[in-house]
């Protein structure tokens, strides 16, 4: 018997708290947990480390040997810590349990020199919609310039041996990060300095690559899940498990297998279980439960070992047939004496406890796991981007054609999250027309999309604006009459506005608009031009009218806009357009709505 099975004998009713590791792409999330599984392994006998599917489990007695003086066991009765081993937002997201997170407690990862990046960001927001408590490892504190490591050592002996300079060096980075976790609305500090950590974030200087400041982790969590979650951790051994699914995995000799996270009750071989599936849950029995062999035993070809039963928390493998359409994020629950339409009732609630609302019109969404998707749709929400079907799995053809129905060309798109596109539907996509991004980082996917946005409406805004007539005001000038008729030709300034060819050109008599004729040439200086701008002075040909008739030397001319053409103007382009001619656009309708208050509204 392991030493981690002595300890939940003790204490049947307290399970491990479950701890999740978060942060940026190279910011040091697997070198930590490596450092925190290798420094357990080499303080602890071999097998006292207990390797689970997807978590590691360091029993107390071993946090109590790697945290030295910090940790004393007789202050503790929770079991240890159970470590999920596939570190990033995206297993926090997958391992949800009822009303949010799976996860207990999560470490944020951020590199000291970096700061905040954009994957923090988005690993802050995760945490603070989930409402789950964190402690912050200010990781790579041994790349501060003169730093003199002491491996494996708490923190505050090993930081106050350092010189003043590397010492201020630190304060400042630190400090820098305290400052961008109070932006990001936490309150935070040094662990030492911090009072109450439900109030704030305790920030643990560390190094995954000497172990400084791993003992100071340990026992921040550990102390974190002793005082504030301690009834959280109080289960019924002996009732029916409940967990999530982590992965869904083809393993030889079992067909589809799942990778659990049971944090409830216990499991046992031959069970009848109801896992949430893609189209309605699945009601199975057990025909395997598997733990990875101990370390010693690794070599062997077999790489589990069956066991009869399991009890939370733990990771394990269940092999059950029908499994095809389980749902990595969805709830597994063990029926035992209940009724097995009870257990299917109450996991389709937590199926549908997943915020995924979706609108009439917008985007389609698929993503890898249920949490990830709910973590998609949310950022999605806020950056008020409409989603018309979001789904878990891979981009097929049947998302090409849902993605076709929509009525704007920018939601003709599919985003897609760490999921694979079937070969037809990438054919299909480029046939149809869709747009499919792709990307396992969803700050990423949602950024493409925008850009892509952006570039469709400025091109639309200017296929309109190349189409639509434009508002100007011109004058005829004294003594510029070279032609009276067939056509008129005038000298005239642009006051406001452009003037362009083929322009209907109007004459306001009072507020009442009198069309006099067309521009059919322009000439600067000499040049035929297509257009003239504010402030040039052009000869102008209007076919029509008949200067000393229906037009004068001095008379002030306009572009004659039609209203639909007038309306688009001000309710869509007034910020496309220049000034002057946002200008000439605002004369014209006040003359217009002299007459007609509700001209071109």
């Amino acid at each position: 018997m392991s030493d981690t099975d002595s300890h939940e004998t003790e204490t049947p009713s307290l399970r491990t708290p479950i701890v999740a590791v978060l942060g940026h792409v190279d910011h040091g999330k697997t070198s930590l947990l490596d450092k925190i599984r290798g420094s357990t392994v080499i303080e602890g006998e071999a097998g006292a480390i207990t390797q689970h599917i997807g978590a590691t489990a360091v029993p107390l007695d071993i946090v109590s040997k790697v945290a030295g003086k910090l940790v004393s066991p007789d202050d503790f009765d929770l079991p240890g810590l159970l470590f999920i081993d596939t570190p990033g937002h995206h297993s926090f997201t997958t391992l949800r349990s009822r009303g949010g997170a799976l996860a207990d407690i999560a470490i944020l990862v951020v590199d000291v020199n970096d700061g905040f990046q954009p994957q923090t960001e988005e690993a802050i927001n995760i945490l603070a919609q989930s409402q789950t408590p964190f402690v912050v490892a200010a990781n790579k504190i041994d790349t501060t310039p003169g730093w003199n490591p002491n491996p494996d050592s708490p923190i505050k002996a090993t930081y106050d041996a350092q010189s003043d300079r590397a010492r201020s060096m630190l304060d400042q980075n630190l400090y820098e990060l305290i400052g961008e976790l109070s932006d990001a609305g936490f309150s935070a500090d040094l662990y030492w300095r911090v009072q109450n950590f439900q109030n704030n974030i305790g920030v643990v200087p560390v190094s995954a690559e000497t172990g400084e400041g791993v003992p100071d982790l340990l026992t921040v969590l550990m102390g974190l899940a002793q005082r504030y979650m301690r009834e959280d951790m109080e289960i019924d051994v002996t009732g029916p498990g409940a967990g999530t699914v982590l992965e869904v995995k083809e393993e030889k000799g079992f067909g589809t297998t799942l990778d659990v996270v049971l944090y409830d009750g216990t499991v046992g071989a031959d069970e009848t279980i109801v896992v949430g599936g893609k189209n309605a849950p699945i009601v199975t029995d057990v025909r395997a439960l598997l733990k990875p062999r101990p370390l010693a035993e690794i070599r062997t070809e077999d790489r589990f070992e069956k066991v009869d039963s399991i009890g939370a928390a733990a990771g394990v493998k269940i092999a059950a047939p029908d499994l095809d359409d389980a749902m990595a994020g969805a709830p597994v629950r063990v029926v035992r004496d209940r009724e097995i339409d009870d257990v299917i009732e109450e996991v389709e609630a937590e199926l549908a406890e997943v915020e995924v609302s979706t609108a009439e019109e917008g985007i389609v969404v698929k993503a890898d796991t249920l949490g990830s998707l709910e973590a998609m749709v949310s950022t999605l929400k806020e950056e008020e981007i409409p989603v018309m079907l979001a789904e878990v799995g891979d981009v097929a053809p049947r998302d090409i054609r849902f993605a076709t129905t929509a009525d704007e060309p920018k939601h003709r798109t599919i985003l897609a999250f760490n999921v694979d596109t079937l070969a037809e539907a990438g054919d299909e996509a480029e046939q149809r027309d869709v747009r499919l991004f792709d990307s396992d980082v969803i700050y990423q996917l949602i950024e493409e999309y925008e850009e892509y946005v952006d570039e469709m409406e400025r091109a639309q805004q200017k296929t309109v604006l190349d189409n639509i007539t434009r508002p100007s005001r011109f004058q005829i000038l004294q003594d510029h009459v070279f032609r009276q008729n067939n056509p008129a030709v005038v000298g005239v300034e642009v006051l406001s506005g452009t003037v362009k060819n083929n322009s209907f050109v109007a004459k306001f008599e009072g507020n009442e608009p009198k069309r006099v004729g067309t521009i059919k040439g322009i000439q600067e200086q000499g040049d035929d031009v297509d257009e003239a701008r504010a402030g040039t002075r052009v000869s102008v040909a209007i076919d029509g009218p008949t200067v000393g008739r229906q037009i004068e030397e001095g008379d002030e001319l306009w572009i004659d806009l039609p209203e639909k053409h007038a309306k688009i103007l001000e309710q869509e382009l007034s910020d496309d357009i220049p000034g002057d001619e946002l200008e000439a656009l605002r004369m014209y309708l006040d003359k217009q709505r002299k007459r007609d208050p509700f001209w071109g509204k």
